[in-house]
């Protein structure tokens, strides 16, 4: 793994031919859909280790140390297991690394997996923060798992978070930012600020007649299988939340929400982009678990106006006031390394593309 790795986010070549030299080692072929125009896809393994509390091994500490003192049970994967929710499960994954010493990783949880309100990070031995693989990291990776919302059917080789490799810093300046706008419009309102990346702000006013502006789960629901798609009924499972002419939304605490941004958003074919808060200080809540965007998302959309941003939303201690208009987050861009054979799109079977509000793949059309 001699060769010289461009400087930017990889693309599925790139993640192919990390494969290739043994960057990426798996007891099993990928799926055919498993690398994604800038991500990877990581596979559940054959068994989940239900564990009393959420951990970082730290320096000198491997994952399977720590599960040792911490754990309660463990868990067949093989044909299938409910995880519960408000428990933490670890599981090793399918996929481990032997990375160049030029090439890091990071990692996200899937978008449909956000939606879920499934909390996952990535764990690395001798880690210390989640879902950061540093530069020639030689090891197992295992996911932390702690459904909040819904109870969860999963088995060796779901897929519930995704990781990117890159060489270097590859994220924009502010004055890089401002240029890629003026030149490729990356959102498309006008009066949205572009600087440290774009900023985005909530739509509590909704779209037609219905006035539909979210959704706030329901308790005590049915199980969620993770891999069966368009088979669940809303309104088993969440509460819609209407425009009723405040333009305001109270946060409960311990509750979940489905949001979606005002504004529509574009990532240009050469960058790859990631979710990250606006601002911890401007309100007590928290805003997307799902952080990443690829090449493409928004770029083919009817009428070239972008695609909204689906917002997974949970306030923390105290109830909190969300306006209409409020900035709730922001977009950071960054290079790719090349440019992807194929975009984010329907072409690849993206189930966001040209989205508004929408819920995760698991549930039918609504209304």
């Amino acid at each position: 793994m001699s060769q010289d790795w461009p400087k930017g986010i990889f693309s599925a070549r790139l993640i192919r031919a990390l494969s290739d030299a043994g960057a990426i080692s798996t007891p099993r072929a990928f799926d055919a859909d498993q690398i994604q125009p800038a991500s990877l896809d990581l596979r559940l393994g054959a068994k989940a280790l239900r564990v009393r509390s959420s951990f970082l091994p730290g320096p000198g500490k491997t994952v399977a140390e720590r599960v040792e003192s911490l754990m309660l049970h463990e868990i067949d994967l093989t044909d299938g297991a409910v995880l519960e929710r408000g428990c933490v499960y670890i599981v090793p994954l399918l996929e481990g690394l032997e990375l160049p010493k030029d090439v890091s990783a990071s990692a996200n949880p899937k978008s449909s997996t956000g939606r879920l309100d499934i909390f996952t990070r990535v764990i690395t031995d001798g880690a210390r923060s989640f879902d950061i693989v540093p530069a020639g990291y030689e090891g197992r990776l295992y996911l932390e798992i702690s459904p909040r919302t819904f109870p969860v059917l999963v088995r060796t080789g779901s897929r519930l978070s995704q990781m990117r490799f890159r060489v270097g810093d590859a994220r924009l300046d502010t004055e890089a930012h401002k240029a890629l706008h003026a030149e490729q419009t990356l959102v498309f309102d006008p009066n949205m600020d572009v600087g440290e990346g774009v900023s985005l702000s909530i739509d509590l006013v909704g779209e037609g007649r219905s006035g539909l502006i979210g959704f706030r789960s329901k308790r005590h629901t049915a199980v969620v299988d993770v891999d069966k798609k368009d088979g669940l009924d809303v309104l088993d499972f969440w509460e819609p939340l209407v425009n009723r002419g405040s333009g305001e939304l109270i946060l409960d605490p311990d509750e979940f929400y489905i949001l979606v941004s005002r504004e529509s958003v574009h990532v240009p074919p050469d960058y790859a982009a990631e979710m990250v808060p606006f601002d911890p200080l401007v309100g007590e809540f928290r805003v997307h678990y799902a952080g990443f965007f690829d090449p493409g998302f928004g770029h083919s959309a009817a009428g070239g106006t972008g695609s909204r941003a689906v917002l997974e939303v949970r306030s923390r201690e105290v109830p909190f006031l969300l306006g209409h208009g409020q900035t709730i987050g922001r977009l950071i861009y960054e290079k790719m390394a090349e440019r992807p054979r194929e975009l984010y799109g329907t072409a690849l079977g993206s189930n966001y593309q040209a989205q508004s509000l929408k819920l995760s793949k698991h549930f039918k059309a609504y209304p």
